[in-house]
């Protein structure tokens, strides 16, 4: 019997569908969506960097349209989030807290995650520490003094930062809120009452396999080997697990055009006739964040959307290609480009240092309307007034050079 055959394009919006990236969104978004929109994606990625909004908040954006970012921080502090570490650090959602503490238990296989020896040597002070929260309640690292005022750099943390981030990984505390950003923890018993280890634990392998159907089903398609890094995890064995997953008709086997064998997930079996005729189409446009899902895995991205990228913002400005933080930018199905931004809060302008187009882009008026009005949205959200462009290919915004502005009135 054949596989069924589908195109490049068919493959990307098959992705993009289980992502929630197809389709422009069909209404406003609500408070439960937060939620909804991190368990499609399974993971949300954190990042601390705020040249433009943050990643995570981003990259809800890129899904929902105009929110307001607070309600990321409310399903955090209302108990429908965790944070831990999965693909990186990330929010999840509360109830996936039996995939991830094992990790917990086991913290010295973290890696630079986690310091024993730092731990141990300081033992009574850490206990201290903890006591504290007991009987104060939950706590910022900001809470506490540097005893060497005026020193800086991660290098340099001072002890209670460093000792609230070995029990966060160890899973003495859990991140409850955040205030301005910084993580506030509380003892991990308190968070999680009804949680019992005896009881209620899984182990490191019926873990691990549900953090592969999940990896599945937020892909949607994928090939095997793309499995592992969406939360990081070792390779598996892959032939057993796949053929286990065909047996119980959660995946099917297709066959995409230049790429070969595929996976497709029972979740998107519906969809399958569409894609094969070509009918599943694609009408968002959208600014992505570099810690996107869809972008995350740069290898990934390269096989399925042609799409080389690596973030530059650790990189000497001198050999940066394109820019310090470069956003990806989204139309139809396709990544079509990228744009050097940055928001300048204070004067309500979002400055697009340069915009890139992929090589093979056309530039239309399709395309031009789609990034125009993906530019304003996302600018709004930002609470811009203005956009200004910089650098600009050949023939995008055609008689609107450098220094061209776009009211958002």
């Amino acid at each position: 019997m054949s596989l069924p055959q589908l195109s490049l394009s068919a493959a990307r919006h098959l992705h993009l569908y289980a992502q929630g990236l197809l389709k422009k969104p069909r209404r406003r978004a609500q408070p439960a969506d937060i939620l909804s929109a991190i368990q499609r994606m399974s993971l949300l990625q954190i990042d601390t960097i705020n040249i433009v909004a943050r990643s995570p908040y981003l990259v809800l954006f890129s899904r929902l349209g105009n929110y307001p970012a607070q309600w990321l921080d409310d399903a955090l502090s209302q108990g429908q989030l965790m944070e831990y570490w999965a693909h990186e650090a990330c929010f999840l959602p509360r109830t996936d807290f039996g995939l991830v503490r094992h990790r917990m238990l086991a913290p010295e296989k973290m890696g630079w995650k986690y310091k024993q020896e730092w731990m141990h040597q300081n033992a009574e002070e850490i206990e201290q520490l903890i006591a504290h929260i007991h009987d104060n309640g939950p706590v910022r690292s900001a809470d506490f003094e540097h005893p060497r005022k005026g020193t800086s750099g991660w290098w340099e943390w001072k002890p209670h930062k460093r000792h609230l981030e070995g029990l966060f990984t160890s899973g003495k505390v859990m991140v409850v809120e955040r205030r301005n950003f910084q993580r506030v923890y509380d003892l991990t018993h308190r968070v999680m009452p009804h949680w019992d280890d005896e009881r209620d634990l899984l182990n490191q392998v019926a873990a691990e396999e549900v953090m592969l159907e999940n990896s599945a089903r937020s892909l949607g398609i994928f090939r095997g080997q793309w499995l592992a890094d969406y939360y990081r995890l070792r390779q598996p064995a892959l032939k057993p697990l796949l053929e286990s997953w065909q047996s119980n008709q959660r995946v099917l086997r297709v066959e995409v055009e230049r790429l070969g064998e595929m996976w497709l997930h029972a979740d998107l079996f519906p969809l399958l006739p569409q894609a094969e005729d070509d009918k599943l189409t694609a009408s968002h446009s959208a600014v992505l964040s570099p810690f996107d899902p869809v972008v995350w895995d740069r290898k990934r991205a390269e096989q399925l959307f042609d799409f080389t990228y690596r973030l530059e913002c650790y990189t000497p400005a001198p050999k940066r290609q394109f820019g310090y933080f470069v956003l990806p930018l989204l139309h139809k199905g396709r990544l079509v480009g990228r744009m050097d931004a940055k928001m300048h809060r204070k004067t309500g302008v979002l400055e697009v240092i340069a915009l890139y187009l992929e090589e093979g882009v056309k530039v239309s008026a399709t395309l031009e309307k789609g990034l125009t009005t993906a530019l304003n949205e996302f600018a709004v959200w930002q609470a811009a007034r203005q956009i200004t462009l910089a650098r600009l290919p050949d023939g995008v915004f055609n008689g609107c050079r450098s220094g061209w502005e776009i009211d958002i009135a």
